[in-house]
Order: structure tokens, then C-alpha cells, then sequence
């Protein structure tokens, strides 16, 4: 049995259909656990809902667990790994979408655009304080630093400089390319946007601290919610040091109610969804298919992660 563990749409569906023939996976809504069908699935087609030591204990037919994506912080590696579980992601699978979407956040906290498409659907937009328009800005004559060069930020670095950006980076090391390159500490505490393109690892959680960015800078993070200190960046935002932020993903999701990020006015929030075009599925559904094909055939799987 192969099992989607996600709450699709219907496009998703369809394409799901698609890409494997109308009823071969079996779709679990993500709300709801998978302890009924664990001991038929051999694969499990996974998002974002964690999958625990003990689903994979439970689970003895499991022979593969298709991350649809890259990031594989949600899956207990360890049991896999103590299982005979395959974990493959897809790196690559959603880097334009997710290039895209940083883009789009910068633009909405720069140009403010929540703040006045919510005033022009009152029709005060032509009426607000036009002290207003001071705190709008463009991306063309700023320095924005990106966190990791992987696929995501690659696409993203020539946009960017075509809009008339400063683009420099960090790595594990300097590249080959027409950026500079700039240790973390200097490019937090220098640039005018912060934008996180490197996995959830022991070695990057909490690896922003907001303030030591610059002041009136902007963080963008469609990476992961724990690579912030995420009571500081509330801190930050309320007190005005930072000009705003662009968030797609956070340490708790979904984002409880309550939450005070939600009453930040400077914070541009997404849930979860840089990630998630019907061109990034359809992407990531041929991967798993591909996979699950080889699994089948005792073939090596592409992106094995164990």
C-alpha cells in the first residue's frame, strides 16, 4: 500500500491519480494518524507531519519514506535507519517555487503590501496618514544576504541583482560564482534583508538571532521556523528593530492561535506553502513514482537520505 499522509487539493489529487493511476495511493488526511493502515504500507508519501519511532515501528511492511521535498528533519531518521527504512527527498523539486515565494515576501514587507490592500478594501487607502509611505522601500540598492546557497537561493541571487540588489551570500564555503561571499556574523549584522536557505540541523537551530541583525533590516525565511530564535524575532519586530519580516514556515506549526507573531502588523506570514505549486507536485510526484518503481525492482533510489 501506498499512502499519501497530507490533506491534498483537489489538484493535488488529480495529479496524484496522474502521475501513479487513479486508486493506487491512498490518501490520509494529515489531522488524522495512520495507526489503521500502518501495518499494510510499504510506502509513505510524506509532507510535513512528523513521522515518529513509533509509526515506524509499527509499520513492518515500510520499505520507503518519500520525503515530498527536501528538508528531513520531520523523520526519525534513527528508527528508519534501526528499520530497514529507506528515506529519499528531492532536492531540486520545489526550488522555483520556493525562490518565488522569498521573493514575494521581500516585495510584501518592503512595498507593505498587506498594510494597504486592507486599507484600500475599506476604502481608506487614498485617506491614510501619508506618513505611511515613508516605511516603503525597493529591493534595488539594497544588500540582501542569503543564508545558504543551495538550489533556492541560486535561482533567487540573479533576480535579485537584476533588480538592482547587492546580493552576497554564506556557505560552508566560498563558490564560483558573481557574488561575494561573507562569513554569517558579517552578513546578519550588514544586511538590509536575511534571507534562510539552509536545512533544520543540530547545527542550525537558532542560527538567526534578530537582533543582531542591522537595524530596520528585514529576516525572510521560507527554510525552516528553528532556524530562529523565534521570542526574540517577536522582540525585534515589536520594539522596531527589525523593519519587518517575511515568514513562510515556524517553530510550532500550525502557527497556534495566539500566537504573538500574529499581532505583529510589520510580519508578512504564509502557511507553509513557498513549497507548494502544481508544478513543484507534479516535480515531486514523478520523483516518488520513480522511486517507488525502483524500489520494486531492487534498483538503487534516487536522493537516499538512509
Amino acid at each position: 500500500m501506498i499512502v499519501l499522509h497530507a490533506r491534498p487539493s483537489p489538484g493535488f489529487r488529480e495529479a496524484v491519480d496522474a502521475i501513479f493511476g487513479p486508486g493506487v495511493v491512498t490518501h490520509v488526511d494529515e489531522a488524522q494518524p495512520l495507526d489503521d493502515v500502518a501495518p499494510a504500507i510499504t510506502a509513505l508519501l510524506h509532507v510535513l507531519t512528523p513521522v515518529t519511532p513509533e509509526f515506524i515501528a509499527s509499520a513492518p511492511k515500510l520499505k520507503l519514506i518519500q520525503k515530498l521535498g527536501v528538508g528531513v528533519n520531520t523523520i526519525a531518521l534513527d528508527a528508519a535507519r534501526e528499520h530497514n527504512v529507506a528515506v529519499c527527498n528531492m532536492p531540486g523539486t520545489n526550488s522555483q517555487a520556493v525562490a518565488e515565494m522569498a521573493l514575494s515576501l521581500m516585495m510584501a514587507v518592503l512595498r507593505r503590501t498587506c498594510f494597504f490592500d486592507a486599507r484600500t478594501r475599506a476604502s481608506e487607502g487614498w485617506t491614510a496618514d501619508p506618513s505611511e509611505l515613508d516605511s516603503v522601500g525597493e529591493i534595488g540598492g539594497r544588500t540582501i544576504g542569503l543564508v545558504g546557497f543551495g538550489h533556492s537561493a541560486q535561482l533567487l541571487a540573479p533576480v535579485l541583482a537584476a533588480l538592482g540588489a547587492k546580493v552576497v551570500y554564506t556557505a560552508r564555503g566560498a563558490r564560483d560564482v558573481p557574488y561575494e561571499y561573507w562569513p554569517l556574523d558579517r552578513l546578519v549584522a550588514e544586511a538590509d534583508i536575511v534571507s534562510l536557505h539552509v536545512p533544520l540541523t543540530d547545527e542550525t537551530r537558532g542560527l538567526i538571532d534578530p537582533f543582531a541583525m542591522k537595524p530596520g533590516a528585514v529576516l525572510v525565511n521560507t527554510a525552516r521556523g528553528e532556524l530562529v530564535d523565534e521570542v526574540r524575532l517577536v522582540g525585534a519586530l515589536a520594539s522596531g528593530h527589525l523593519r519587518g519580516a517575511g515568514l513562510d514556515v515556524f517553530a510550532a506549526e500550525p502557527l497556534p492561535p495566539g500566537h504573538p507573531l500574529l499581532d505583529q502588523p510589520n510580519a508578512v506570514l504564509a502557511p507553509h506553502i513557498a513549497w507548494l505549486t502544481p508544478e513543484t507536485l507534479m516535480r515531486s510526484l514523478t520523483v516518488a513514482h520513480e522511486n517507488i518503481r525502483r524500489l520494486a525492482a531492487g534498483e538503487a533510489l534516487l536522493h537516499q537520505v538512509v
